[in-house]
């Protein structure tokens, strides 16, 4: 095996690890698609109304909605140097009045807003470069979240976690 590590630099270090941040960037823009597409496909049985105790599956579509829109337009303002700071704790406290609103319209209205957010974030995903998808927002707290850590965390992992609650539920 040849030992190529004597002349690598830090400009060939660096593009190695853009280049791993870009295949990633294209997995997470499958994973969103994969995620949007099965939601999509149980999305028609969800029946409207509220929950007792806890969230129906149609007040969890309207969250996907309000955690799709909310994330995808973060990741595109962080990207774009729009936003250096985010609060997520107010945000969140925010998402239960907009959740509620969102929850009381038909579930199509909802599955189609759903769409055209994931449709958005996932065409931005693939025309991102690994510079924009490093940019960070500050935090309250001070400490500094990357867009990419948002798009995965909050956005996909999160998303993923409710189809599955709902592929459950409707089972």
């Amino acid at each position: 095996m040849k030992i190529e590590s004597p002349e690598f630099t830090q400009s060939d270090l660096q593009d190695f690890l853009d280049h791993q941040l870009d295949r990633e960037r294209m997995a997470m823009a499958d994973r969103l698609e994969k995620a949007s597409a099965r939601l999509a496909k149980i999305a028609p049985r969800i029946k409207p109304g509220a929950g007792a105790d806890s969230w129906s599956d149609h007040e969890v579509l309207a969250h996907i909605a309000v955690l799709s829109k909310f994330y995808g337009v973060m990741v595109h303002k962080i990207t774009s140097g729009q936003m250096t700071e985010v609060d997520l704790l107010d945000a969140t406290k925010l998402r239960d009045v907009a959740g509620e609103q969102t929850a009381a319209l038909p579930t199509a209205d909802i599955i189609r807003s759903i769409a055209t957010d994931h449709s958005r974030t996932v065409k931005l995903l693939r025309e991102l470069d690994a510079t924009a998808l490093r940019r960070t927002a500050r935090l309250p707290t001070g400490e500094e979240v990357t867009a990419e850590f948002l798009v995965r965390y909050p956005l996909i992992n999160h998303l993923e976690q409710h189809v599955e609650q709902l592929e459950q539920a409707l089972r």
